[in-house]
């Protein structure tokens, strides 16, 4: 981290009664912050010094946040609506949830192969054109429907860029359909491999896959490094009469390579969920208005898992599904947990940790996780600290937050 953080923060939350403010952002299902506790915490829109946030696609950039904000929950895997390196720099824990909408963007994409296999969308709009025609449209349809055909996917090439949650139902869903299908992902997940059908091919290279591939569904997250992942120059390997999805980040295409490709009719179309000026005019372009996780059961499952893992963050220290911060688990051991973030550099352990011997307690159970530059400790110990060993904590160099965690969760 380039700017350090110089206000370090405390919050004193072993109250048997301190009670959680969670502040929401859009409208966030029910379903998951019905997961709260009454008894413990608070739900509101209009709430000033939060514990954490829960919102949608509402855009954080330019909100100030409270010295009590310690988490972010992001109902949907992209987080592109929060400063998540001032987040970091603040020890501001910001969790996603990957997976949750894979289905429903899964049932979208397959929705996109159909549309563009045939002119789908051309003879709907077609047959609204003749409306008026009354007896006439029966006929009206025979004689016109040859401009609307299409070819169908079974025994197409399906390739699949990324095989993360929501790539890897695409691969399987076109098998189903009876596609061949390639994928490629070298950092893919053991989980995420295990539930792979073992009849997708495994492509060599990204080079190749888009090569060989009759269609091309991209899933591959964005950020700084995937910005213009498919370049002029992967745009022009696309096998000629190709088609290319886009249901992950329009910022991963070069669209104006994209829009030329399609003009000289080398790509057949193009598939993406987020239009803009640039797309929506072209009789190439197949712009949804971004509906990928639009479905009850992909808000209900994103809300549930983002409060699942807000619960857990805030009353035990538990890390699930954190886009800057390391996974952390300790099972209690103690009544007494203290969690630490600090920046990731040598002795600060050593230091934390005279500082509680000093004091004369011991430590029951410790982890320490790190990610990048940021680190993160949980500490059970056998006794409570006091103010006095907090301050301690709080003044070794490197250390960004300190927190004691409330007892009544411990059993």
């Amino acid at each position: 981290m380039e700017n350090a953080v110089l206000e370090k923060v405390h919050n004193s939350e072993n109250d048997k009664d301190y009670t959680f403010r969670v502040r929401t952002y859009n409208k966030v299902s029910s379903k998951g912050l019905d997961i709260f506790p009454l008894d413990s915490f608070e739900i509101a829109s209009d709430i000033d010094k939060a514990d954490a946030f829960v919102l949608r696609s509402f855009k954080l950039h330019d909100e100030e946040f409270p010295s009590t904000l310690k988490a972010i929950g992001r109902a949907g895997a992209g987080v592109n609506n929060i400063p998540t390196e001032k987040c970091t720099d603040s020890g501001i824990v910001v969790f996603n949830t990957p997976g949750a909408n894979a289905n429903a963007v899964k049932e979208l994409v397959v929705a996109g192969l159909l549309l563009s296999s045939r002119d789908i969308i051309g003879g709907i709009d077609y047959v609204k054109s003749i409306s008026n025609e009354g007896n006439e449209i029966p006929s009206l349809v025979e004689a016109n429907k040859a401009q609307f055909k299409g070819y169908e996917i079974a025994g197409k090439t399906l390739g699949v860029i990324g095989l993360g949650a929501i790539g890897l139902q695409v691969a399987n869903a076109g098998l189903a359909m009876g596609m061949q299908v390639q994928g490629y992902d070298p950092f893919i997940s053991v989980n995420a491999a295990w539930e792979l059908s073992s009849d997708v091919t495994r492509s060599g290279s990204l080079e190749r896959l888009i090569r060989e591939s009759d269609f091309i569904s991209v899933h591959v997250p964005f950020s700084d490094k995937t910005k213009g992942f498919i370049n002029s120059d992967r745009i022009q390997m696309i096998k000629k009469g190709a088609t290319l999805l886009n249901f992950s980040r329009n910022e991963l295409v070069d669209e104006e390579a994209m829009i030329e490709a399609l003009n000289s009719r080398h790509v057949f179309k193009y598939v993406t969920d987020f239009p803009n000026p640039l797309l929506v005019d072209n009789s190439h372009v197949i712009s949804i208005p971004h509906l990928g996780a639009s479905t009850a059961e992909a808000e209900d499952n994103c809300a549930v898992m983002v409060s699942n893992q807000l619960k857990e963050f805030l009353l035990n220290g538990t890390i699930t599904n954190s886009v800057n911060f390391p996974a952390s688990y300790l099972e209690r051991s103690t009544p007494y947990r203290v969690t630490i973030v600090n920046k990731n550099v040598p002795n600060i352990i050593g230091q934390i940790t005279s500082v509680i011997a000093d004091a004369s307690i011991n430590i029951s159970e410790m982890v320490n996780k790190s990610r990048d530059d940021i680190a993160y400790n949980m500490i059970d110990l056998d006794k409570e600290p006091s103010q006095e060993t907090i301050d301690k904590l709080l003044a070794v160099d490197g250390v960004i937050r300190v927190r004691q965690l409330p007892h009544h969760e411990f059993s």
